[in-house]
């Protein structure tokens, strides 16, 4: 039957049926690996009349998902999904987007979805002890890479350097890193860990597993951070 093997017979067929399903061509480029060029953004896009752009900011990630293929839920598209810039002014630097799925204090657990742009940080911070444990948590990333920056492991030599400067350096207790893909998962070493995260160039969707999330806990490296 020609030189056309059975495998590609099949995806040809997959990629055809999905267009015709949905008229959408980018869904076929979903099928066969295709996506969209991760788009570059500059601080300036986020801040109108020196005031952070939270619409501006919303509409970056949904066209972060739009290009992963992340399912956007209704809810995704409520107050219920925030985004800020941690009161520095320096958004793709250091901010996120996020959504607290669920945060049960009497039962003690929390599920989080964190949504970072391209090389975008969360701010160095800890979780201490309140009228409630400290809070303890894991992150699994589902789309893009993350950096996992912490204090307990090997030194790693340039681990500053890896950091966005303007928004941390020199407030950081961070001696170590290491990069978490799809599929792997890492956690704080200890109660009251100071640490962070750092998306990889394609930005990140990373879901964490926590104990309760208490924001009286929270504290930041960099006096001048807030939420």
């Amino acid at each position: 039957m020609s030189n056309i093997s059975r495998r590609e017979i099949v995806s040809c067929v997959v990629a055809g049926s999905v267009v015709a399903a949905t008229g959408s061509v980018r869904a076929a480029d979903e099928i066969t690996g295709a996506r969209k060029p991760v788009k570059t953004y500059r601080n300036e896009d986020f801040y109108r009349d020196g005031k952070f752009d939270v619409a501006a900011a919303k509409a970056a990630y949904y066209e972060m998902f739009e290009r992963f293929g992340y399912p956007i839920p209704p809810r995704l598209r409520t107050d219920d999904f925030w985004t800020l810039d941690f009161g520095l002014g320096r958004f793709i630097e250091a901010g996120m987007a996020g959504i607290f799925w669920v945060n049960n204090r009497e039962h003690n657990y929390f599920g989080h979805e964190i949504y970072l742009l391209p090389g975008q940080a969360i701010p160095e911070h800890k979780h201490v002890k309140t009228d409630v444990p400290c809070k303890m948590e894991g992150w699994h990333p589902r789309y893009g890479e993350i950096t996992i920056f912490g204090e307990v492991g090997p030194v790693v030599e340039d681990v500053k350097a890896r950091m966005p400067a303007t928004t941390h350096a020199p407030f950081t207790y961070c001696k170590t890193c290491r990069v978490l893909k799809p599929g792997e998962v890492a956690g704080l070493a200890k109660p009251e860990e100071w640490h962070f995260m750092r998306a990889g160039p394609e930005g990140a969707i990373v879901t964490e597993y926590a104990t309760y999330h208490d924001g009286a806990g929270l504290r930041f490296a960099n006096p001048a951070a807030k939420v």
